[in-house]
């Protein structure tokens, strides 16, 4: 049985930081690309992050790109999102996406395809306020 379990959100103040993290059980992690992906209130779901299996290649939307940091330990079957000078726009639920297919393509490829994860978390809740 595969398991995803997202933890580290909160409530800061803008310009503060989090670190989420996200153990995946059950699947065969390090083959694995994984994601971290967002929605808001009111808003469709966004890809964040994603990086492949390897962890040498890496992925980001815009609006995160110098702030954000995505990191993965297959060792410990655990993917990090180190989060930097948080803006209010970055409140949202955060999951984390796991289970890809296909397996080995480059962490670009997922950002903007939910669909080839098989495997969701419940979601962390992310609240900057001003």
């Amino acid at each position: 049985q595969v398991q995803v379990v997202e933890s580290g959100g909160g409530l800061v103040q803008a310009g503060e930081s989090l670190r989420l993290s996200c153990t995946a059980s059950g699947l065969n992690f390090d083959a694995s690309a994984m994601g971290w992906f967002r929605q808001a209130p009111g808003k469709e779901r966004e890809g964040v992050s994603c990086i492949n299996y390897s962890g040498d290649s890496t992925a980001y939307v815009d609006s995160v790109k110098g702030r954000f940091t995505i990191s993965r330990d297959n060792a410990k079957n655990t993917l990090y999102l180190q989060m930097n000078s948080l803006k209010p726009e970055d409140t949202a639920i955060y999951y984390c996406a796991a289970g890809s297919r296909p397996a080995y393509y480059s962490a670009a490829y997922y950002l903007t395809r939910p669909g080839n994860f098989y495997y969701w978390g419940q979601g962390t809740q992310v609240t900057v306020s001003s």
